[in-house]
């Protein structure tokens, strides 16, 4: 049966043609929605862009849900002419007009280490994947920009490491609504795992470096692992819960997190309400959080016993395993990613303003285009088993 008939489609627009991407799309094809949706799929290469929204076509047609969906080429490479990159980009979305806009693309994937690993990707593992801030920030730092220009009423959801992401763009002073993926995806199997009480009842609290199991010598740091409360109630044994899931393979669990993006990216293109769901990065904070979506605005809904500062300070200190704070408008990097990184850059790693970030991303494409051309040691050449399993 087909979506009921709205006024005029909705619009989501979806930046990215990896596996994010396409599995968000593949879902959203076989979601109901109260008014018709329509998908564009940006990416650099159109070929793949096509190839996205067909695969969803099908899908949706399949499912008979009513839901359109096509691809244009995007143009993602910074401009050489400051400012112009955003100009050009605010035509862009002044022409899609999007209700929803998501960023599914970055300049660093995560699955480098897997497919290619190099003394870059080593350096990565030591100092910890918040060390590619800059790198996952700069392309959704100019989309954000472009809609604040082009398209000032659209929802951005952000899909690149929006623990630490979405802080910085609130320190630029740049649009975001929240991130998908992360604390999300774990809440996701949380409620699977529990035998589905849904959102409204399951509430939790978690950061991207939750994503793996705890390690076993993190006894007593109870920022280890994520914290979950159902109906108020603290959830026991998390890790029990969590670990057939997080045993699935990567591929797998990116499927899932698309699943679960899917179903809060058509609760907002629907503008259905109320959505309920656990989150990273709402508020252009650090990590994730329970919150409740309404009207384009976020609000955190912790349970009684934790206030928004206390779940703010447990978030800042669980991405410390990640490599990364930003805080005051400034990026820090806590001993272990300090050390790592200034045996290469010592300028960049005693920390950086947000607002440096273009003069740091260069440095950092430097760094990186140097580093991939050597070989990891063999004590930290990866095992793929292993690497496919979680970031």
């Amino acid at each position: 049966m087909s979506a009921p008939l709205g006024n005029a489609p909705r619009h989501v627009v979806v930046v990215g043609s990896g596996q994010l991407a396409r599995s968000l799309c593949d879902s959203l094809a076989s979601m109901q929605t109260p008014q018709r949706m329509r998908v564009t799929v940006l990416a650099r290469n159109l070929t793949a862009a096509l190839g996205v929204a067909r695969g969803a076509q099908v899908r949706a047609t399949v499912a008979g849900t009513g839901v359109d969906f096509t691809g244009e080429p995007f143009t993602a490479e910074p401009s050489t002419d400051p400012g112009g990159g955003y100009a050009a980009n605010a035509v862009s979305m002044a022409r899609l007009r999007p209700d929803v806009l998501v960023c599914a693309a970055s300049t660093q994937s995560p699955y480098e280490r897997v497919h290619t690993p190099s003394a870059w990707t080593e350096l990565v593992a030591t100092a910890g994947f918040g060390m590619t801030l800059a790198l996952q920030a700069e392309l959704v730092s100019r989309l954000a920009a472009a809609l604040a220009g082009g398209a000032p009423d659209a929802v951005l959801v952000n899909g690149c490491f929006p623990d630490a992401v979405n802080p910085l763009l609130a320190a630029l002073n740049l649009p975001v609504l929240c991130g998908i993926g992360n604390v999300a995806t774990l809440a996701a199997c949380l409620d699977a795992a529990l035998g589905r009480p849904g959102p409204r009842r399951l509430a939790v609290l978690g950061h991207h470096a939750h994503l793996p199991a705890p390690d076993p010598d993190s006894t007593g740091d109870n920022t280890a692992e994520v914290r979950a409360w159902l109906d108020g109630r603290p959830v026991p044994d998390v890790t029990g819960l969590l670990a057939g899931y997080r045993a699935l393979p990567r591929p797998q669990l990116n499927a899932l997190a698309g699943h679960a993006a899917a179903a809060l990216v058509a609760g907002l293109a629907a503008d259905a309400g109320e959505v309920v769901a656990s989150l990273p990065g709402p508020l252009g904070l650090p990590g994730g959080y329970p919150v409740l979506i309404s009207g384009g605005r976020a609000q955190l809904r912790l349970p009684p016993e934790v206030s928004a500062a206390q779940a703010v300070a447990w978030n800042t200190a669980a991405g410390h395993r990640d490599g990364v704070e930003v805080s005051d408008g400034h990026v820090r990097y806590p001993e272990h990613a300090r050390a790592a990184l200034s045996a290469y850059q010592p300028e960049l790693a005693e920390g950086w303003r947000v607002t440096e970030m273009p003069e740091v991303f260069a440095r950092f494409i430097a760094l990186r285009d140097h580093l991939r051309a050597a070989p990891p040691t063999p004590a930290h050449a990866p095992r793929v088993l292993e690497e496919s399993r979680c970031p």
